[in-house]
């Protein structure tokens, strides 16, 4: 959804603009095609891959900075930038990441239980796996993973780790194998790493504390656009956009105005058309939100 992206930013070419998840790059290169040589582009990724990514590009008017986005306002203050024009958000896990298999990021490759999106981070999804309580498993795979079964799940992975300890992409599924459902074995498996890599990278903590932080970094007309990969994203950042808080409803003043930084610029999610699914089948759950300040 590289186009839809572009024009919900309005790209001003003297404009500042961050992307916030920079990964491979595809969307910085867009953004700096369509800049002037007086704009700016700030992107943020703790991945040290994508830093070696960063790298390859060279333009002056980008400058990479190796952290996660939930530092957002504190490391552009370090940069001299008080606000910017627009803010591009992709969230979740990278093609990148997914298609190293070293990473332990996806399903059908063996390898070492990780799921880091820091790689040098201390949790990994080893740890969570094999020293996380019954009850903290259930509450990560039924919350994050939205697994019908996951008490019982919970209940599998701790048993099989009282044998030995869960190492690899393998070991997991060998412990949840006969929980699958037949037919829908590949889904069940996708939610459970999801599950664990989202607990693994405190993903929604992390875009809580994003998003409280761009009503202040966004000049008054600049953009939000962020595109999501599954429902527990693109509910916090609908409640965001519209209420201006992640539960409850809008604050109103005296007069019964609504007190909210943002307006929501498309009333609903884009999503992918179905030729762009059929080129890249991680689309087809992608929705993209756009918010003015």
């Amino acid at each position: 959804m590289l186009t839809e992206c572009l024009d919900a930013l309005a790209i001003k070419p003297d404009g500042i603009y961050i992307d916030v998840t920079f990964g491979g790059g595809g969307h910085s290169r867009a953004i700096l095609d369509q800049l002037g040589q007086t704009g700016k582009l700030l992107a943020f990724d703790q991945d040290a891959d994508a830093r070696a990514n960063a790298e390859a590009i060279n333009d002056k008017r980008l400058t990479f900075i190796p952290t996660n986005f939930r530092n957002i306002k504190r490391f552009l203050r370090l940069y001299g930038v008080k606000q910017v024009d627009g803010i591009l958000a992709d969230l979740g896990i990278s093609s990148h990441q997914i298609d190293t298999p070293d990473r332990g990021f996806a399903t059908r490759f063996d390898a070492d239980l990780d799921m880091r999106m820091n790689q040098e981070a201390t949790i990994s999804a080893r740890e969570v796996v094999n020293n996380g309580t019954e009850a903290e498993l259930h509450k990560i795979l039924g919350m994050y993973g939205e697994i019908t079964n996951a008490r019982t799940v919970a209940s599998a992975l701790v048993a099989a780790r009282a044998n030995r300890p869960m190492r690899t992409v393998n070991d997991l599924k060998a412990a949840i194998q006969r929980f699958a459902p037949r037919g829908k074995e590949n889904k069940f498996y996708a939610q459970v790493f999801q599950a664990i890599r989202i607990e693994v990278n405190e993903e929604l903590a992390v875009l809580e504390e994003f998003l409280t932080q761009v009503p202040e970094v966004l000049k008054p007309g600049g953009r939000l656009v962020v595109m999501s990969y599954h429902s527990l994203e693109d509910r916090l950042v609908k409640n965001f956009i519209n209420k201006g808080k992640f539960h409850g409803e809008v604050d109103k003043d005296l007069y019964g105005n609504e007190l909210k930084p943002l307006q929501a610029v498309t009333r609903k999610p884009v999503e992918a058309t179905e030729d762009e699914i059929s080129r890249n089948p991680r689309a087809r759950s992608a929705k993209l939100r756009v918010a003015e300040k």
